[in-house]
């Protein structure tokens, strides 16, 4: 008799829209882990979740939901 064997477990993952295209990353994520996963510099970049812009201060706070729209952009100063 064969035993059954059980699939090998997979992190939980969700799925994410940047603006190059779709993306999954790990369930429970927080905007600041997809910052550094993605190798930005945290002071050089702005982001915003699903067209709200999130203060650097909020970023790990901010927990990606599966379906979000992400933008992960460098601020342009000048005048």
């Amino acid at each position: 008799m064969t035993v059954p064997t059980t699939p090998a477990k997979h992190a939980a993952s969700i799925r994410i829209l940047l603006e190059d295209g779709p993306r999954n990353i790990a369930a429970g994520s927080s905007l600041a882990d997809l910052v550094v996963e993605l190798e930005h510099e945290e002071k050089a970049v702005s982001t915003a979740v699903n067209g709200e812009f999130v203060p650097r201060s909020q970023r790990s706070s901010t927990a990606l939901q599966d379906g979000d729209t992400v933008l992960i952009f460098q601020a342009i100063v000048g005048g």
